[in-house]
């Protein structure tokens, strides 16, 4: 079988491709690049807890070095502090990371991997597809052919895989601009992101106002400056003045000492991919959807984009074509990211409008700001991670089916589990390995040796059931689950979405769930496949 062809090497494009070789798909990534991305300091993502998850377990780093985990948050309205939050290990703090040195990782991980061909100086300029694959050309010193099985288009804002297969992209453009610095200093809140409106001292040039500060390794911070509507030019010497002038309203009236490392203006666009699919060929990442108003992350998205699809080519590649399963990236991805731009086109006019009843309506101040802190921190309708409850491949109502503190559809809680051979492992190093979990909720168990368990009680009863599944699975065993009582059994997907929770073991309905959950009978998704590719 042919390789998956990703075109794109940026962090969405090198993650699909780990997470496809992890489960033995290889891979070509056609990289128009050098091989490697010029450091910018002022060029940073922040990650959530589970898409850092995610990298970590792809790529063996640890995120504590290489990026900063904030130590807490602050909101400012003026001279007054809205609201604090720290992150003591009951709330998970989100990751900041420059953007090259996360792709560095990957690419580190990537040039251990047999299965994937990083091929570099390589543009796309053509593509041709038919029932059995695809065909893609590239220009560059090594300009050739190449044959996949699928294509997935991780190219950017500008994708060239979107033009070819002729997908409209609308949406609105310069949605927000922030001027940007990356700065080695001391600030007054040691490791904690700040978000500063309305700051007491005047601001030279254009202002709205905003001004955000996060933490960077090293004592060093990326500062952001939301800037009015409009196309005013940011020159240096503008930027210079608003540096000084920020810390020194921050210090207390001392400039303090600083380097000046690099700088930026950042765009914000919102725009939405009609299609996500076209036959072989996907879109995922920037090529597909642009977010990132209000304090949101559209990387996140993007790493999002990578995890659900990887399963979801690797069963079809392993298994033969699996349209339902295939279609529901569509259906889930996309429905995700639009409801997130629906909700920031929602939140802006109040956000950034200006004037009006509701800029005078008593608390109305602190409304905003927990709007924008739920976009900065992933939470709410502008940051958390999307729910797939209503996916089709989400199952019917099922006997037995219980209620725990995860939501249907949304990600699992990391908890510790015991793995097959008995050693204890977190649930979410077990995600992407192309098989369900199946997670039973087993009080005590942690404090006896693996044999005097397995065989005891319900655990014969769930083992034979979940081999008996449609699909390869894990049993995996936990003494605590939030929500959940003793004996409780999760059924888990690869991408770390919950399908069910069910007291007790039902084989029946713990079958009927893994099956809708891989989209159907595979043998019956395959034989419809090759029957349309015959036709």
């Amino acid at each position: 079988m042919d390789p998956v062809i990703i075109v794109g090497a940026g962090p969405v494009g090198l993650t699909l491709a780990l997470a496809l070789a992890r489960q033995e798909v290889p891979c070509v990534v056609l990289d128009e690049g050098p091989g490697k991305d010029e450091p910018r300091a002022a060029r940073t993502v922040v990650l959530r807890e589970d898409t850092a998850a995610l990298v970590e377990r792809l790529t063996g780093m640890s995120l504590d070095r290489a990026g900063a985990h904030w130590a807490g948050w602050r909101s400012m309205r003026r001279k007054q502090v809205i609201r604090e939050i720290v992150f003591d290990g009951t709330e998970p703090a989100p990751v900041h990371i420059a953007q090259h040195v996360l792709t560095g990782a990957l690419r580190a991980a990537l040039a251990d991997e047999r299965l994937v061909k990083v091929a570099v100086e390589s543009r796309l300029d053509g593509l041709e597809q038919e029932s059995s694959g695809v065909t893609a050309h590239t220009r560059g010193p090594k300009g050739t052919w190449w044959r996949g099985s699928y294509l997935v288009g991780c190219d950017g804002p500008r994708s060239t895989v979107r033009k070819i297969q002729d997908i409209r992209f609308p949406g609105r453009t310069a949605v927000e601009r922030h001027a940007v610095a990356a700065l080695r200093t001391e600030l007054p809140w040691h490791d904690e992101a700040l978000l500063h409106r309305l700051p007491p001292w005047r601001m030279s040039g254009p202002s709205a106002g905003e001004i955000t500060a996060r933490p960077l390794p090293d004592g060093v911070w990326r500062l952001d400056w939301l800037l009015p509507p409009g196309k005013d030019l940011v020159t240096p010497e503008l930027l210079l003045t608003r540096i000084r002038e920020t810390l020194t309203g921050w210090a207390g009236g001392t400039v303090p000492p600083y380097e000046l490392l690099d700088t930026g203006v950042h765009t914000v666009h919102h725009r939405l991919a009609r299609r996500w699919r076209a036959d072989r060929v996907f879109l995922a990442g920037d090529a597909a959807h642009l977010l990132g108003a209000l304090g949101t992350h559209g990387l996140d998205e993007g790493l999002r984009d990578a995890d659900n699809l990887a399963w979801k080519l690797a069963l079809a590649w392993h298994h033969g074509p699996h349209e339902a399963l295939l279609d529901s990236y569509q259906t889930e991805r996309r429905a995700v990211v639009a409801a997130r731009l629906r909700a920031a086109d929602q939140a802006l006019p109040l956000l950034r409008g200006g004037g009006g009843l509701r800029s005078v309506v008593p608390g109305s101040s602190r409304g905003h700001d927990a709007l924008l802190t739920e976009g900065h921190l992933g939470q709410g309708q502008l940051g958390a991670p999307g729910a797939y409850a209503d996916s089709p491949l989400a199952p019917q109502r099922l006997e037995g089916e219980v209620p725990v503190d995860t939501p249907l559809g949304t990600p699992v809680t990391d908890v510790r589990v015991t793995a097959e051979d008995g050693t204890f492992v977190r649930l979410r190093d077990r995600l992407g390995r192309g098989a369900l979990l199946v997670v039973l909720i087993a009080p005590g168990t942690g404090v006896w040796e693996r044999k005097h368990w397995v065989s005891a009680g319900i655990m014969p009863q769930l083992a034979a059931a979940v081999t008996a599944l449609p699909h390869p699975a894990e049993l995996l065993v936990a003494e605590r689950y939030p929500g959940a009582a003793a004996h409780t059994v999760l059924l888990v997907r690869p991408d770390g979405h919950l399908v069910t929770a069910l007291s007790g073991v039902r084989p029946a309905a713990l079958y009927a769930a893994a099956e809708a959950t891989v989209g159907g009978p595979v043998k019956a998704q395959a034989e419809a496949g090759a029957s349309a590719g015959s036709r």
